[in-house]
């Protein structure tokens, strides 16, 4: 079996070949396309980061191990590791947070053993990075999540969860404020719910839910979450056993799946040989499981894990009073301690057979997904966004022809707060506003009658953007203003 690998830039060469290393004593039967990707590839005039060689060589064989990669920074380009996840649609960053003995925490101190699956959506949300500024002073950034996205990775946590035998599922979110975004995520989480009966599934606040995890990580399982806040918890998470040096990722997509290390690439002590080699290392025994290597893996994660219970350490982490290893050395004694298992928990020995390695060959357009709607789809009205330095009342006022026979207007609104009919002069103000207008009684709007209304108004304000208000089987498809 044939799998791509890139090494990284910084410390990614050092610590993959010890993980290779390690592979390689274990007499794991992969074989390895080494590829382009990173930094120098950047500098090199690529601007997503990869050779269009490197793509090529992934979307053929499916898998993709790389180490921690840098993306230039003020050079106007997108980090290669999130364009290398939304372009081969891996939905789904499966993180493991698990206790291990010989990295001391404060819950390892204290005897409270974690054991903490994260699933985060790996495509959606703010990470489109589609951004404008809509004056000089106002930034808008577009935050997509759909019921088609949210659907790949509710499910697949579900099935994950029910895989490992799972005592709880858990979905984050902040739809108390992001009704529609985060409330749509939470919508599709009950529905798939109801398709496993034997998981206890609930919810968490995302706020309260790093609250929680941080006074008592022991009660949470699996945990699946929109993409941002499920980065943000996965951070907070890898700092509960040790940092991310022993924090493992898997994107996981139905045709590609990346197996990557998330800690950077610690340029100050590159190629010094002593960068901790563990979280690499934990990804890569994510892969092998997938791939079907799961003898192998249980051997190389019990030799690792007694290594850690033994007091082996690099630098960056144990017991200061013992000398730390250099990277070599920690995969040397890893190697050396393969058939050995730890006194705590050990992962048991099952036979090699693949799990979910199912590489599909698309045709040549890319796959639509979707889902037929639910009742009429009617337009309402229009929120249009407008670049002004007057107060609310004097925009109100110029706007009162505007809308014709057509729309009324409804309200005025300031990064999000209504500042007209009502609103308070303790309101401070930017110079960007939303003019909400709704369709008079008994009219039905058109797209032309939404451009008509941009023209009129373009010709007292400039307008930055615009968003249709929709209702969906008698439902509104858009939130109210603060204060409306």
């Amino acid at each position: 079996m044939k799998i791509a690998v890139a090494k990284g830039d910084g410390i990614g060469p050092e610590i993959m070949e010890a993980v290779l290393n390690i592979f390689k004593a274990n007499k794991i039967d992969l074989q390895y396309e080494y590829v382009d990707m990173g930094k120098w590839v950047f500098d090199k005039g690529f601007s997503n980061g990869m050779t269009p060689e490197a793509q090529a060589t992934i979307e053929e064989l499916g898998i993709l191990f790389k180490g921690p990669m840098e993306t230039p920074k003020g050079k106007g380009v997108k980090s290669v590791n999130v364009t290398a996840r939304k372009t081969w649609n891996t939905y789904a960053n499966k993180r493991v947070f698990q206790t291990l003995h010989g990295v001391d925490t404060v819950f390892s101190k204290a005897g409270i053993p974690i054991d903490i699956t994260i699933v985060r959506e790996n495509i959606e949300d703010t990470y489109g990075g589609i951004e404008h500024m809509l004056t000089h002073d106002v930034a808008l950034s577009r935050r997509f999540i759909t019921r088609p996205g949210s659907l790949q990775v509710i499910r697949y946590a579900f099935e994950m969860a029910q895989k490992k035998g799972a005592r709880r599922i858990t979905c984050g979110h902040k739809a108390n404020i992001m009704k529609l975004t985060d409330g749509l995520f939470l919508e599709v989480f009950y529905e798939v719910a109801k398709e496993y009966p034997d998981l206890k599934a609930d919810d968490k606040i995302v706020d309260d839910l790093a609250m929680q995890l941080v006074v008592r990580p022991d009660q949470f399982d699996t945990i699946v979450m929109t993409n941002l806040q499920g980065d943000i918890i996965s951070d907070l998470c890898a700092g509960l056993v040790g940092g991310l040096g022993f924090a493992p990722s898997a994107n996981i997509g139905d045709h590609i799946s990346i197996f990557e290390a998330v800690h950077g690439t610690a340029p100050d002590i590159a190629g010094k040989n002593i960068a901790n080699p563990t979280a690499l290392l934990l990804s890569g025994l994510a892969m092998l499981r997938h791939l079907g290597f799961r003898e192998n893996a249980a051997i190389i994660e019990n030799a690792l894990l007694y290594t850690l219970e033994q007091g082996v350490h690099t630098g960056d982490f144990g017991d200061k009073s013992k000398a730390a290893v250099n990277t070599t050395e920690f995969a040397d004694t890893i190697i050396a301690n393969f058939g050995r298992v730890p006194e705590q928990g050990m992962k048991p020995t099952l036979a090699n057979e693949p799990e979910t390695m199912a590489v599909c060959r698309l045709e040549k357009n890319a796959m639509m997904v979707s889902k037929e709607e639910e009742g009429e789809e009617k337009i309402v009205g229009v929120d249009m966004f407008i670049e002004s330095i007057e107060q609310p009342d004097v925009i109100a006022k110029r706007c009162q022809h505007h809308g014709g026979t057509k729309f009324k207007l409804l309200n005025v609104s300031n990064r999000g707060t209504q500042v007209w009919p009502t609103g308070s002069k303790y309101t401070n103000l930017v110079n960007q506003y939303n003019l909400r207008f709704e369709g008079l009684p008994d009219e039905a709007l058109k797209q032309q009658d939404i451009i008509g209304l941009y023209v009129s108004l373009s010709a007292d304000f400039k307008v930055c953007s615009l968003e249709v208000l929709n209702m969906w089987g008698g439902k509104k498809a858009y939130s109210l203003a603060q204060g409306q």
